[in-house]
């Protein structure tokens, strides 16, 4: 496996092995099987194929790879997203991203697939694909094990297989005892991915990469692929790796959810949040990391909340408490503009509709949440955003311009003190029109 050389934008920084405090040192891996995947048994004329590597984690990480000298393989069903990765376009806002882009294809260290024809040539499988949950708000499995029976006949002794996506509890494992009743001699580990939309690629590169593994040698051969651009590692159990990563997205959550709570309270009562948070937070070292209110979703936060829920059997009160302030934020805002004025009769802009300042994802953004609420309460509904490509969007011109009522549901920062005309109600809950803060 080549290692990352002098033309590339990786400085390469001797590794740091972490391990929790309080962990059993060394881990309890499974040593009776350590010597099963060794790599000798099989050669491999690629290094990595990334499956799922359109999608926003998975092309950062494979542009990663390739900038190491790695030779990658990106596998997606998507064949017209492949098609303009190849042609030197992201799908998708990543900083950086383009210039990378644009320096691996010149290099030849990137291909393409929508088939399975390379997948046993390749020593690394990274597995990203959606792990949803499902009316219930269980783990929904079904993804993972239509892959790996899809995927079956291409798999091939001494591959290792990682898990990026997040995955309920015990999965790395469920998938190792699939591949050992096939007869197959592959390792299973798990690693997180932990990296904020949009900055992935200089995440990956500053964040401690925790890794883990079923087995001992799976697990050395896991940090030699990550080594050469990560300088930190945190060796955890399988399991202790999956809820961990559960942990982070929900604490966030909760978060979001307090914040979001005292805004409804306070605003119910008709008092003003931001002065309120303001006296709670100026020179008060105790308040600073308190964030502000505003619509909390995304692919992830919600999901993963849930998904620890369903591994505590229900028993995460608080996730749950959370789930149900974040979801009802948008019902919130349409009753503050129900107070002051018949909503009915007014016509109404969303100002934003991805799920974060500064980005074109609207996947499971609250925004078309507040937009459904608005066509069954509001006399018309129009919508903006300067990033998500949404044909029923219009620009941000005519929103304002037509509407009566005007909801900030997205904090993007051309909206940063937006000349509002006089007369105009604006329920902004990021306070970002009118001085500019937000979250």
């Amino acid at each position: 496996m080549a290692q990352a050389g002098p033309t590339s934008r990786l400085s390469r920084r001797p590794a740091l092995v972490v391990r929790v405090a309080g962990a059993p040192l060394p881990l309890r891996l499974d040593r009776t099987v350590a010597s099963r995947y060794n790599p000798r048994v099989a050669s491999f004329t690629r290094d990595v194929c990334v499956i799922g590597g359109g999608g926003h984690v998975g092309l950062p990480l494979a542009l990663t790879f390739a900038d190491a000298k790695l030779r990658t393989v990106i596998y997606d069903t998507n064949a017209e997203v492949l098609e303009t990765i190849a042609a030197g376009e992201l799908p998708f806002m990543e900083a950086g991203g383009e210039a990378l882009l644009a320096l691996v294809l010149a290099g030849d260290r990137l291909e393409f697939r929508s088939t399975l024809d390379l997948l046993h040539e390749c020593e690394f499988l990274v597995v990203i694909i959606g792990t949803p949950v499902d009316e219930h708000l269980n783990p929904d499995l079904t993804a993972i094990r239509r892959l790996l029976d899809h995927c079956r006949s291409s798999l091939r002794d001494g591959q290792v297989i990682i898990l990026r996506s997040t995955v309920v509890p015990g999965m790395t494992e469920y998938i190792q005892r699939y591949l050992d009743s096939e007869g197959l001699r592959i390792g299973v580990g798990f690693c997180p991915e932990r990296v904020a939309q949009g900055k992935s690629l200089e995440e990956f590169t500053t964040l401690p990469q925790i890794i883990s593994a079923v087995d001992e040698t799976t697990l050395r051969r896991i940090r030699q692929l990550f080594d050469p651009f990560t300088s930190e590692f945190i060796e955890l159990e399988p399991r202790e790796a999956e809820i961990a990563k559960l942990m982070t997205n929900a604490w966030r959550y909760i978060q979001f959810a307090t914040v979001n709570q005292f805004y409804t309270l306070a605003t119910s009562d008709g008092l003003d949040f931001t002065r309120i948070l303001h006296a709670c937070r100026h020179n008060y070292p105790r308040m600073q990391g308190m964030p502000s209110p505003g619509l909390t979703a995304g692919p992830c936060l919600m999901k993963d909340t849930m998904q620890l829920a369903a591994f505590s059997r229900d028993g995460f009160v608080l996730g749950h408490a959370a789930m149900m302030v974040n979801e009802s934020l948008p019902r919130h805002l349409v009753q503050l503009a129900k107070r002051q004025t018949d909503l009915a009769s007014a016509r109404t802009g969303i100002l934003g509709m991805a799920f974060k300042a500064g980005s074109d994802d609207s996947r499971d953004s609250l925004s078309y949440k507040l937009r459904k609420i608005l066509v069954l309460e509001a006399k018309s509904v129009l919508c903006t955003d300067p990033y998500v490509r949404d044909a029923t969007l219009v620009s941000l011109e005519e929103t304002i311009r037509q509407s009566d009522v005007l909801f900030i549901a997205t904090p993007h920062a051309e909206y940063l003190n937006l000349d509002i005309p006089a007369g105009k109600i604006v329920i902004d809950v990021w306070n970002i029109v009118r001085d500019g803060s937000g979250r």
